[in-house]
């Protein structure tokens, strides 16, 4: 279940943030705003919850 706060990416090949890992904000009608960190640029994005994959925002990261 996506809510706000979940980490996610971006899994419909068709879309220019393919691929891209965020954090959602909030949920609603059936959409996500998601909001993409990178450096010196930060974007908040909708999308449809069918777009979006949880991911585990703890792997890969050591103790």
């Amino acid at each position: 279940m996506i809510l706000p706060g979940s980490a996610v990416k971006v899994k419909n090949p068709g879309d220019t943030y393919y691929g891209f890992q965020g954090q959602v904000q909030r949920v609603t009608d059936g959409k996500a705003a998601v909001l993409f960190e990178g450096g010196n640029w930060d974007k908040l994005v909708t999308f449809r919850l069918a777009e979006l994959e949880l991911i585990d925002a703890t792997a890969g990261r050591k103790k």
